[in-house]
């Protein structure tokens, strides 16, 4: 390889695109596993809760819907900052990119669950079921397997959703290539390279999210 080229230039900058990449997963797995909790809890309640929890789940669930991604992030990071709550970028960052993926997991949750033949829950409660055990063994498991498809887009629109979080300072996958362009000029060659690692990001998180759904059709309620 000699240098200059993009294969000597890759290889040399091998470990910042690595280290890059590294955090573009772990900010994307740590925001999508806060918002799939805050979200089944959130559509559960815009689902069964007393009407005033559901006008204020209902309320933060239509702002985080209708806020661009990058002003929650701005604002996450500096704006927490106006209330003395100092927060690491990367943190910020998650909060943020989980902040607006649980409004989605909860609106996608309460569809599934009100798609969910009201008979089910009768009989759950004919046989003699409270309600927790109704919900866990009857009503959300049925309405996991109908709300795979939209969690699976959430997940995707999370990891593209992680290049945004370069205007706070996060050295993610692409600031990271961003600055190994910087040092080469080879443009048109890494910003194909993060490229084809974002879709390669993507494509596994479909296919584990098709396998899950084959993995749910099997079972029967």
């Amino acid at each position: 390889m000699e240098p200059g080229t993009f294969w000597f230039e890759a290889w040399t900058a091998r470990y910042a695109l690595m280290n890059g990449l590294w955090v573009t997963v772990t900010s994307s797995v740590f925001s999508i596993l806060l918002a799939t909790i805050a979200g089944l809890v959130m559509g559960v309640i815009l689902s069964y809760a007393w009407w005033p929890f559901r006008i204020l789940v209902r309320l933060y669930v239509d702002f985080m819907r209708g806020m661009p991604v990058l002003v929650l992030i701005l604002f996450t990071y500096y704006g927490l900052a106006l209330f003395r709550i100092n927060v690491a970028p990367y943190w910020a960052g998650v909060i943020a990119l989980a902040a607006f993926a649980t409004a989605h997991v909860a609106e996608n949750l309460r569809g599934a669950v009100q798609s969910v033949p009201a008979g089910q829950m009768e009989a759950a409660k004919a046989i003699g079921l409270t309600f927790p055990k109704r919900l866990w063994y009857v009503i959300v498991p049925q309405a996991v397997r109908r709300m795979l498809p939209p969690w699976v887009n959430t997940c995707l629109e999370i990891v593209k959703g992680t290049t945004l979080l370069s205007v706070i300072g996060v050295v993610e996958l692409l600031l990271a290539s961003q600055q190994v362009i910087a040092r080469n000029y080879l443009v048109i060659n890494f910003y194909l390279l993060a490229t084809v690692i974002y879709i390669v990001v993507n494509f596994s998180i479909a296919q584990l999210g098709a396998l899950l759904e084959r993995r749910f059709s099997y079972i029967r309620y």
